[in-house]
């Protein structure tokens, strides 16, 4: 029996839903065989789980079915970790952030712990801001120091070694305040569109940074060792460096630093140095917190008032923060540290998904102030039943541990925060929604799955599309490309007003984006209160990979009967290879590659190679881009042969391609940021892109 038809548990989830939950989500068995064969099964699973931290056997039956209730209806998803880890002794939380002090012994400490939070499906935020800029001296050995760049590079590359939650590599985000000497590096220091591909980086902004520019004035340069200014720039040239790199490659991001720490509940537990890797959590030093997101969308009424179902919302919200404040007391935690420091805030974050279904549902134009009125009457209505459920927890279970050096010193308070907005990159794909506060990318998406193609259409789009056809759009469709970037800030703005955790908003730029433009949208967010921001302006990296249906796209030239060609022999270690080439108008149309006396992985790796270039040929790529791509590949047999060094097969191929049409000298490319860890799908051309086919999140 199919996954689809087992049980009537699998209806109203898609297609692609349910390859994801399948590929990530179910348990299996020591077999391989699926212990949770229908999302109820993963659901039962992890109600069960959750509500077992419930006082009595009464609260725990009940609560695991109201629980099990907001999941399968697809009312409320928790964050990944939680779905994955839940009942499997794993860890259940997302964010983390973890301190970096300025010794060698305290960094590589941290180095070891981010492996662990890693190991077990977290993110990680790092503040580089106490190490010693570049060029310090180091006393105890007289040499001196390589600065924070140099260790962010160190932890990347830890990061990349080990498999995060055995799906996917870690997310990190690094930080540095603007007061910091090395600060222009560290701006800069993604610009070649390859470096610490698994940090995103923000600049940690200061009151005094941004008063200075808005006087055109200059700022001190602090040294954290030393504790005293030892410099000054001008804020302008600094800030025009940090929106320059950021309409170059999307990376940094601010982080309004002073404003995250005046709105701090937590504030005598000391500063907030960092976020995590989406930046929606601020968090101390070794503070952990769960996540767990409401789809707007099914609250959509058109009986009640509003057309909203504002009583259903209440209890959702309620069973939300319940589910998220049991998650605290049944986790495993991967360093005591964080154990303790968790459990003494008790940090949650509720927040939402489906926002730009429900403005569809309503008809209304995500650009538009009716818009932004619904998204602060959303939000606070939000905010106040969080906070009102988290007091009646707090009277039942009594206040978080840190209370009396919180805001709430004196009062009843079960969690020290409540409301988050986070990118729900996967859980929205479970839900069938639009993810977070985001508009819909496109209504009609193609997605590229190595050999294949795969459309997606949304289904408000479908529905109306069949009923209406051949009409004209109605003007309250609008995706991604068409929202002017001022009303992403201004969204963002409207629901940050009543997060007390942040919004994690990506605003899209259109590629013929001025500089000038990036610039407006940091000084806007500054001014309508946000505390931060994060830009991307489309096809500023490699390549652009995911298309609205409808855009040019590449398909193979058939295949004449006949071809000329030419096959020459070259040594590899694992014996000869023969490649052919064939022509067609006097260009290369084919590639056929062969390999003698060698085992049938290798000829049929051999086969497949052949047959990509050939794919590439066909389709009109050039030979040189092909010869890019597969010279220098490293492999386990390189050989020494007259022509000089064999690397592997793809490098032996490009040899004798470069032989007929030229040596190629300059690098290849490096895709590996935009292919999808599960599926092989190219990733969506954007900052923290989410697969479209299989849902996997690179800053998940």
């Amino acid at each position: 029996m199919s996954l689809e038809t087992s049980m009537p548990a699998t209806r109203g989830f898609t297609e692609n839903a349910l390859k994801i939950l399948k590929a990530r989500y179910f348990l299996k068995n020591d077999q391989g065989e699926f212990v949770d064969k229908t999302p109820e099964d993963l659901f039962r699973r992890v109600a069960g789980h959750i509500a077992s931290a419930e006082r009595t056997g009464a609260d725990r039956r009940k609560y695991a079915e109201a629980f099990l209730r907001i999941m399968a209806d697809r009312d409320f998803l928790p964050n990944s970790p939680t779905l994955t880890g839940a009942g499997r002794g794993l860890c259940l939380s997302a964010c983390f952030v973890l301190p970096i002090e300025d010794s060698l012994e305290a960094i590589f400490e941290t180095v070891k712990n981010a492996a662990l939070v890693h190991k077990e499906g977290g993110g990680t935020g790092f503040d580089f801001s106490r190490l010693r800029p570049k060029g310090s001296l180091v006393r105890k050995t007289q040499g001196v120091a390589s600065g924070p760049i140099s260790f962010l590079k160190v932890i990347d590359a830890a990061t990349e070694a080990v498999k995060q939650g055995g799906t996917r590599r870690g997310a990190n985000m690094g930080i540095l305040r603007v007061d910091h000497p090395d600060i222009e590096d560290f701006v800069q220091m993604k610009l070649d569109g390859s470096s610490v591909a698994n940090f995103n980086i923000s600049v940690a902004v200061t009151d005094a940074f941004m008063a200075a520019l808005a006087a055109g004035a200059e700022y001190d340069l602090v040294d954290p060792r030393l504790g005293r200014v030892v410099g000054r720039r001008d804020a302008r040239k600094v800030f025009q460096l940090i929106v320059e790199s950021a309409w170059a490659v999307g990376d940094p991001g601010l982080i309004f630093i002073d404003r995250v720490n005046a709105a701090n509940p937590t504030a005598g537990l000391g500063p907030i140095r960092a976020t995590n890797p989406c930046g929606e959590q601020p968090l101390h030093d070794y503070e952990s917190c769960n996540l767990g997101s409401i789809n707007l969308a099914n609250f959509h009424d058109p009986r009640a008032r509003d057309r909203f179902d504002w009583a259903r919302f209440a209890a959702v919200i309620r069973l939300g923060v319940r589910f998220l404040d049991d998650v605290i007391d049944v986790n495993r935690y991967p360093l005591p540290q964080i154990e303790k420091m968790t459990r003494s805030t008790r940090r949650i974050g509720l927040g939402v998904m489906g926002w730009a279904d429900l403005l569809l549902l309503l008809k209304v134009r995500y650009d538009s102030p009716r818009a932004l009125a619904l998204a602060d009457k959303v939000a606070a209505f939000l905010r106040a039943e969080v906070e009102s459920a988290s007091r009646d927890l707090a009277g039942e279970r009594g206040s978080f541990p840190a209370i009396a050096k919180s805001v709430y010193k004196g009062a009843k308070m079960r969690n020290a925060t409540v409301f988050t907005i986070a990118p729900t990159g996967t859980i929205s794909r479970i839900a069938g929604c639009s993810s977070s506060i985001e508009p819909v990318f496109a209504f009609e998406v193609v997605s590229r799955i190595i050999d294949a193609e795969l459309k997606d259409v949304h289904p408000l789009y479908a529905a109306w599309k069949e009923e209406n056809p051949g009409k004209p759009l109605p003007d309250y469709f609008r995706a991604a490309h068409q929202i002017a970037p001022e009303w992403h800030i201004r969204t963002q703005a409207a629901f940050q007003k009543h997060v007390d955790n942040s919004v994690s908003k990506t605003v899209n730029f259109p590629h013929e984006a001025a500089v000038e433009d990036v610039e407006k949208a940091y000084r806007l967010a500054w001014d309508l209160g946000a505390k931060g921001i994060t830009i991307y302006r489309d096809g500023c990296r490699e390549s652009q990979v995911l298309y609205k249906d409808g855009a040019d796209v590449l398909h193979p030239q058939g295949r004449p009967d006949s071809l000329p060609s030419v096959t020459d022999k070259i040594k590899t270690g694992f014996g000869n290879l023969y490649v052919t080439i064939s022509f067609h108008n006097q260009k290369p149309f084919e590639v056929f590659a062969s390999i003698g006396k060698s085992g049938y992985s290798t000829m049929a790796d051999a086969e497949a190679l052949g047959r990509l270039i050939s794919t590439a040929l066909r389709s009109g790529v050039e030979p040189e881009e092909v010869i890019t791509q597969l010279k220098g590949i490293g492999g386990s047999e390189p050989i020494f042969t007259e022509g000089g060094l064999i690397q592997s097969i793809p490098d032996a191929i490009a040899k004798v391609l470069e032989k007929h049409f030229g040596e190629v000298r300059h690098n290849a490319k490096d895709f590996y940021t935009v292919r999808c860890k599960i599926c092989g799908a190219l990733l969506p051309d954007e900052k923290c892109p989410v697969c479209i086919n299989c849902g996997w999140s690179k800053c998940a």
